[in-house]
């Protein structure tokens, strides 16, 4: 049986936070797969962030011709068809599996740069703010987990090294069913002498639909140079959450 701590392994957490990237921005290729009930699709693009401040991914169309965007602001998500010219910008909360599932910029950026996350705080900086963690270890994992209100967060960690194999955010509320994010991290490379997640596949989970997102990194670096929000051109027409994530699927 594992052994189970109350209090935080503060050892353990020590390594997986210095395994933070230490760069600012970070841009790689990407290939984006994307699965939605019958429906399926696979894209070219990029991705490119700047640390506690833009997530964005540039989906290309036959390889060359940008055919979505989808940015993540500390303020808003912002989802753009290219070719309808159509687009969505909302505060997370008003897009119902990210509220649902207490998902902000900070929880994606985590995500993505595969990093622990403590809810209300845009990063872990502090002993105090680790020991909010408990820990379940074995031979060779740990569990780190939170848990607030109807929240519960839990990380799988190798603990030889520190990485997050595996990050996972549970949302249940009395009624209405769970919302579930799980976020594998399949394969890494190391940048800034630091790894990387190079390979990763999203599924999120709710009561009415499940989405599948593969995405691997190639060719990744520290490009700087590129405006880090999306101005909106006046002949995009703004449309609904729903008739957005269609229009994706069918690029």
């Amino acid at each position: 049986m594992p052994e189970r701590t109350h209090t935080a392994d503060r050892s353990l957490l020590t390594m997986v936070s210095e395994n933070a990237q230490p760069n600012e921005f970070v841009t790689s290729k990407i290939k984006f797969t994307v699965e939605m009930g019958s429906l399926s699709q696979t894209l070219t693009g990029n991705l490119k962030m700047k640390r506690d401040d833009v997530i964005r991914l540039q989906l290309m169309a036959f390889g060359f011709v940008e055919a979505g965007r989808l940015e993540f602001t500390k303020d808003y998500v912002l989802i753009m068809d290219r070719i309808n010219k159509q687009f969505l910008r909302v505060p997370y909360h008003h897009v119902d599996f990210l509220r649902n599932s207490g998902i902000n910029f900070y929880t994606l950026q985590a995500m993505f740069w595969n990093e622990l996350f403590l809810p209300g705080h845009e990063r872990i900086k502090t002993v105090e703010q680790l020991d909010s963690f408990a820990t379940n270890v074995d031979a060779e994992n740990a569990i780190v987990s939170f848990e607030q209100n109807k929240m519960a967060y839990s990380w799988l960690v190798d603990k030889t090294n520190g990485r997050i194999k595996m990050a996972n955010v549970l949302y249940t509320p009395r009624q209405g069913g769970n919302t579930q994010l799980n976020w594998d991290y399949r394969a890494f490379t190391t940048m800034g002498r630091k790894p990387f997640p190079n390979d990763m596949h999203i599924t999120l989970t709710t009561p009415s639909k499940e989405v599948s997102i593969g995405l691997l990194l190639n060719y990744l670096g520290n490009e700087s140079d590129w405006e880090t929000r999306t101005k909106v051109s006046s002949k995009y027409s703004e449309v609904n959450v729903d008739e957005i994530l269609r229009r994706f699927m069918a690029l």
